[in-house]
């Protein structure tokens, strides 16, 4: 007997294994070409905002840094700190350039407009001329730190008329961050690697207008109330000029007299933030 196949029935095509076989299905070269190029430009993209991310990261960083160093050196100047040798493995230098003034407001003529005093962790250079003096302990750092802007010859910190201008500078390695960062002055490898930056000091009397408030209680109130300013720039590069990050100010108002001492022949001055005084 012999059957036969409707000839509306569409004969099915059979594989191996009795499976229907299908069409396969797959990408074009186009197709491919535009997906790598659509990858490719999202590459960039996250390329280009990747170092600016590690940047903006960085300089939180460094700005974090300097807000905690700074409340650290503003309250050691403020308490007058002597005892200690902690600050002298950060603060590895200070400048101090000085001007002489008359009392016209001129600068002094003859001689040196401008005196450099530089200080250090092994000795100093004062106007050219070597010293002993060292920055080794907290008494020293502190002492230069708190030099006020302006004084006369008598090393009152007032500037009425002529006297003496100084210009403070130090140069200081993070008291924050990593503990590796945290160097001896005598590891030379450790402090190039370390985050370092400059800070210029400023202790000066509160502005005023002298013939307002009469001479000799403005005179008492400049002897016993300053502004105490810090400028930090940083980062701190090797020729010694701060970077373009910054500056970040922080100021506080010290009340108390600012007197002077001396050390081995070096002027050094302390806030007695608990001490007035009746000499202007």
């Amino acid at each position: 007997m012999k059957l036969y196949r409707k000839h509306n029935t569409p004969a099915r095509p059979f594989g191996s294994g009795g499976r229907v076989r299908r069409g396969l299905a797959g990408f074009t070269m186009v197709e491919i070409a535009i997906c790598l190029a659509i990858i490719g430009v999202a590459l960039v993209a996250i390329i280009g905002v990747l170092p600016r991310g590690m940047d903006v990261q960085r300089k939180n960083r460094e700005e974090t840094i300097i807000n905690q160093d700074a409340s650290v050196i503003l309250e050691d100047i403020r308490r007058g700190v002597h005892s200690g040798t902690d600050l002298t493995n950060y603060i590895f230098g200070i400048t101090n350039y000085s001007t002489v003034w008359v009392a016209s407001g001129n600068v002094y003529v003859p001689g040196p407009t401008t005196v450099v005093d530089g200080y250090g962790y092994a000795g100093s250079s004062l106007n050219g001329a070597s010293s002993p003096f060292a920055l080794t302990n907290n008494a020293n750092i502190i002492g230069l730190l708190s030099t006020p802007e302006f004084f006369l010859n008598n090393n009152q910190a007032i500037n009425f008329g002529g006297g003496t201008s100084n210009h403070v500078v130090a140069y200081v390695h993070s008291l924050s961050g990593p503990a590796v960062e945290k160097p001896p002055q005598d590891n030379s490898i450790l402090i190039g690697d370390s985050f370092s930056y400059r800070v210029l000091c400023v202790n000066a009397p509160p502005a005023m207008d002298i013939n307002s408030v009469g001479q000799a209680y403005g005179q008492r109130l400049a002897a016993n109330v300053h502004e105490l300013s810090l400028t930090f720039d940083w980062p701190l590069l090797p020729s010694g000029t701060a970077g373009h990050i910054g500056p970040l100010i922080q100021r506080i108002v010290v009340p108390g007299a600012l007197l002077p001492s001396n050390f081995n022949g070096q002027d050094l001055y302390f806030y007695q933030f608990q001490s007035f005084t009746n000499q202007p």
